[in-house]
């Protein structure tokens, strides 16, 4: 069964959800007031070298000066990764740090104009990663005119293949730019490739008139809109159906395709159900269950996922799950279905950076070597490139994803006003104990009399069940009177101890 790409084009937010055989893979998310700017072109003005990071700040017209780092600016190879990760080929030579004799402040100067690329969106405080190597994708291409390079994309793995589609692109190109050839020009002819080129480069000439008359900041190019990026990058023969619950957003795909993508044009259909399209084909629920920490496998054994600031790491666990044959081969199934599990969340949630995996102790080392292989294939399927170092002496797996927007969990959620992000309060019982000291305090400094105490039912029950021979103690001995009183509007952690007049 192939793909389908459902589009949801309700109120101000569009959302668009691929599903494959194993489920919903992949959400994309934009907002009207916060459209996405990663692809987009601009002239920019340096504000200021930064010696000591070797990078500047460059002010590009958004409010938030975007960060330009001398390897973007000297050789930056890995930023093709960043843009469009799914089409990085693997004949580009690693990315080099730039040679003695080339800071940055040799290389750029306060005041001057560049024309930059955002290689990454803004990301909480951070403002957006620039590149001054430009990347322009085709349908079937990406342009690079920054370099003299004709690459193919890793995910054409038939070697003759790859061979036929590198020798068309460099007999067409007349110029000494490099070229990366998508995935979807698998089997395409030369035709089809020429005319994708024919229209790249006319863009290109077309934004470097616009810089040449224009002054900084200025936006010389912005990319497609999530809807048509959707079509452009993911809408393939391989593809089921395009389906949008929009009628004006149906017509303008259906335009769009049947420009570029004649072919495909009759896979596009209107959704016309009464129900909400992503009930209806399942989506919402799975979305929901994407932002919950525990996710069950199908065995019994479970997963938990715990996002930071600095790293994301996955835990596995047996669960109910009890096997048929001994421990061993237990932990192996439930390693090995996490493996699975684990790749697929890793797309959906799109986490990124780095990725701490405590799989179940294996005794074995081919069991081992298994899981790690199940890993690795199945995430061959990731759009974005990843990096796994395999187990480490702890019994840990170690891996890094290209991280270029935010995940899911931070798109849609923000940190609980409640316990400010930490996903845990104090216990009843341990505020009653920071009551008692606060009640000490306040005891010698009023010597006797009354001392009001305001506090959360949850942990009146508490004080008053367990507690109360502790309450009565401390009365009898600082000799004040404690009138407790039950406030349903404050803070389960939060009290008030105040002494009556």
């Amino acid at each position: 069964m192939g793909g389908i790409i459902i589009v949801n084009a309700d109120f101000r937010e569009i959302r668009v959800a691929i599903s494959d055989g194993w489920g919903l893979s992949e959400i994309y998310i934009e907002r009207k007031g916060e459209k996405s700017i990663a692809g987009n072109i601009y002239k920019g003005k340096v504000l200021k070298i930064l010696p000591g990071m070797e990078a500047a700040f460059v002010d590009i017209g958004l409010g938030r000066a975007g960060f330009l780092y001398v390897t973007d600016v000297f050789e930056g190879l890995e930023i093709y990764n960043d843009i469009w990760g799914e089409d990085v080929e693997d004949e580009l030579p690693a990315p080099t740090r730039p040679k003695k004799g080339f800071p940055i402040k040799d290389l750029l100067s306060e005041g001057q104009e560049v024309v930059v690329q955002v290689a990454k969106e803004p990301m909480g405080s951070k403002g957006p990663r620039l590149t001054s190597h430009i990347t322009l994708p085709g349908r079937y291409l990406v342009l690079m005119p920054t370099m003299n390079h004709v690459g193919v994309s890793r995910r054409i793995r038939d070697k003759e293949e790859r061979r036929r589609l590198k020798e068309i692109v460099e007999n067409m190109r007349l110029h000494q730019m490099g070229f990366i050839v998508r995935t979807v020009s698998e089997g395409k002819g030369e035709e089809e490739l020429h005319q994708d080129m024919e229209f790249l480069l006319r863009l290109w000439d077309s934004i470097k008139g616009k810089a040449e008359r224009i002054n900084a900041p200025f936006l010389l190019y912005k990319d497609l809109d999530l809807v048509l990026r959707a079509v452009r990058d993911f809408f393939s023969p391989d593809v089921e159906a395009l389906v949008i619950d929009e009628e004006d957003e149906y017509r303008r795909c259906l335009g769009f395709t049947q420009e570029y993508l004649p072919q495909l044009a009759h896979k596009i259909r209107l959704y016309d159900g009464t129900e909400p399209i992503f009930e209806h084909f399942g989506v919402e629920e799975e979305v929901n269950k994407a932002l919950q920490p525990k996710v069950w496998l199908k065995s019994g054994g479970y997963i938990v996922i715990d996002e930071t600031e600095a790293l994301t790491a996955i835990d596995i666990n047996t669960g109910r799950y009890v096997g048929k044959k001994c421990l061993e081969d237990t932990i192996f199934r439930t390693n090995l279905e996490a493996a699975r599990e684990i790749a697929h969340q890793i797309r959906l949630r799109n986490i990124g950076g780095i990725i701490i995996i405590d799989f179940i102790d294996m005794e074995e080392e081919e069991h081992k070597s298994q899981v790690l292989e199940a890993l690795e294939n199945h995430l061959k399927k990731d759009r974005y490139p990843s990096n796994i170092q395999g187990f480490t002496e702890l019994g840990l797996v170690i891996m890094a994803r290209k991280r270029t927007k935010e995940s899911l969990l931070k798109t849609l959620c923000d940190p609980c006003p409640y316990c400010g992000g930490k996903g845990f309060m104090k216990s009843p019982l341990a505020i009653c104990y920071d009551i008692f000291r606060e009640i000490k305090k306040l005891a010698v400094l009023s010597q006797g009399g009354k001392i009001s105490l305001e506090i959360h039912p949850s942990v009146a029950k508490v004080l008053v069940e367990e507690e109360a021979e502790t309450l009565e103690s401390l009365e009898g001995r600082f000799g004040v009177k404690v009138l407790v009183k039950e406030r349903m509007e404050m803070h389960q952690d939060q009290f008030r101890v105040r002494r009556m007049r």
